[in-house]
């Protein structure tokens, strides 16, 4: 099969696409033919060496895929070749997790594309446990988008930050895979939603997801922009920048409100005024990936048209090299996707 693969930590050039051994299923497990892999911002990391240092490599990157069933491993029901698949971004690995309370703080919890080889592939396999049928009707190519950002942006907007009709809700990087999605599932919801972003190039973008505000993160005004539209705080912040991010968040949320963080693109460490925590109570929730049923609730939303797929452009196998160097800019309003059909 062909496939892209690094052999070493580094820039984009370190990709490269070629013939390796396609893989079989081992008992449990399902061969998928893999139609379309989206790309995530964690890739990008991946590939530079900032995530772990202990890729077995030669390795496929990719957490995000949709596909068709190829082959059945031993023991596996409920699946027949030619189904529509999506896999899980993240499970448990160890078949005895059944992934407890919280999946993705299982002991054995891992991501796909960084515990083993990933969906930048013709095929791939994976537990049949972890992987859902796709009825949402779409192209492949729309599908590869949402595995991983829908399933990240159900857990922290819908599940960890409880936004409910009538919230007032702060969408950081409005414009990025997860943050595009994480509008919508805010206003699935009934929230009214405000946004910041790097550049004005992007508005019309997020408006058309249904963000009520926009703000420009560079405008020295932005946190009184926010303060004012949400009426003295938002009530749930989504803060998936990290860094000194933080402590603007919970400056632009209200009493009581909820930050919740799920990103460190901006950086690892935060500063803040203790006080600004305590004295409004207002509380930090920190979130991960979502669970099955965060990822079945965001397909019916998508299956019912309330959540739409943000694709921005689909590149072919051989592209890896030009696909991440985009991706590494951060220029895309919405998805990438490798288109593998």
């Amino acid at each position: 099969m062909k496939a892209i693969v690094m052999d070493r930590f580094g820039d984009a050039d370190v990709l490269e696409t070629r013939t390796v051994d396609t893989p079989r299923p081992r008992a449990g497990e399902l061969l998928i033919r893999i139609e379309a892999a989206g790309l995530n911002r964690l890739d990008h990391y991946i590939r530079e060496g900032s995530v772990t240092p202990d890729l077995p490599f030669p390795f496929i990157l990719g957490s995000d895929a949709v596909g068709t069933v190829a082959e059945l491993g031993e023991g596996v029901s409920g699946f027949e070749v030619g189904d529509r698949v999506i896999p899980m971004p993240g499970y448990p690995t160890d078949a005895n997790d059944d992934g407890g309370e919280v999946m993705s703080a299982s002991p054995s919890y891992a991501i796909r594309g960084i515990a083993e080889n990933g969906s930048y592939a013709e095929y791939m396999t994976v537990p049949a446990r972890w992987t859902l049928k796709d009825n949402t009707g779409l192209p492949a190519v729309e599908v590869a988008t949402l595995p991983m950002p829908l399933v990240t942006a159900v857990r922290a907007v819908k599940t960890v930050g409880e936004v409910k009709a009538g919230d007032k809700v702060l969408i950081h990087a409005g414009a990025s895979g997860t943050g595009s999605t994480m509008i919508q599932v805010a206003k699935a919801l009934g929230a009214e939603v405000a946004v910041t972003l790097r550049s004005e190039s992007k508005t019309e973008f997020v408006k058309s997801l249904g963000a009520d505000l926009v703000v420009l993160s560079s405008a020295s005004d932005y946190v009184q922009q926010i303060q004012e539209w949400s009426g003295g705080g938002a009530d749930v912040v989504i803060d998936n920048l990290g860094g000194p991010s933080l402590a603007q968040s919970l400056e632009m949320s209200k009493p009581l409100g909820v930050v919740v963080l799920m990103g460190n693109v901006l950086g690892l460490e935060s500063s803040l005024q203790v006080r600004s925590v305590f004295f409004p109570q207002r509380q930090i929730r920190g979130t991960l990936m979502g669970d099955v049923a965060d990822l079945e609730w965001g397909l019916e939303q998508v299956r019912l048209g309330s959540i739409k797929p943000s694709l921005d452009r689909t590149f072919t196998l051989e592209e890896a090299v030009e696909a991440h160097a985009m991706l590494a800019k951060g220029d895309a309003a919405g998805n990438l996707v490798f288109d593998i059909q």
